[in-house]
């Protein structure tokens, strides 16, 4: 059987998905009508992510979409991200093999968009007061 690391996974699925620039996931956003999936840990979700964001972390993807109606959508039009576009693709990959037909990956992830100043939310720390 043939052996393949992470990275080899990763070129396989973004071989296979529908991954866009930052300036198209910027006007996928705009629209308001994608669904953004957040597929990263809930830790890095709550230091920052975009607005309207779900978070669902990618090692509870699958069951997630197969468990919760709200997600379950398969024509809807979703937009995937992590910190860098790994786990997004690989996401993407298998949303496809689940029957998701509009699914995209952003390439560069999380990172890229704070990178090009594109804004975030951050949730608010607790106050004790």
């Amino acid at each position: 059987m043939l052996k393949r690391n992470a990275h080899e996974l990763v070129a396989a699925a973004k071989a296979e998905i529908k991954e866009c620039s930052l300036e198209e996931a910027k006007m996928l956003v705009a629209t308001g009508s994608v669904l953004l999936l957040d597929v990263r840990e809930p830790e890095e979700y709550h230091a920052g992510h975009l607005s309207r964001a779900v978070n669902v972390p990618r090692g509870l993807l699958e069951f997630r979409l197969s468990g919760d109606a709200t997600l379950g959508d398969t024509s809807r039009a979703i937009l995937l991200y992590c910190k860098t576009s790994g786990r997004a693709a690989l996401a993407a990959k298998v949303m496809q093999d689940m029957g998701f037909g509009q699914v995209v990956s952003m390439a560069g992830g999380f990172d890229a968009w704070v990178a090009a100043g594109l804004p975030i939310e951050k949730p608010q720390a607790l106050g004790f007061d």
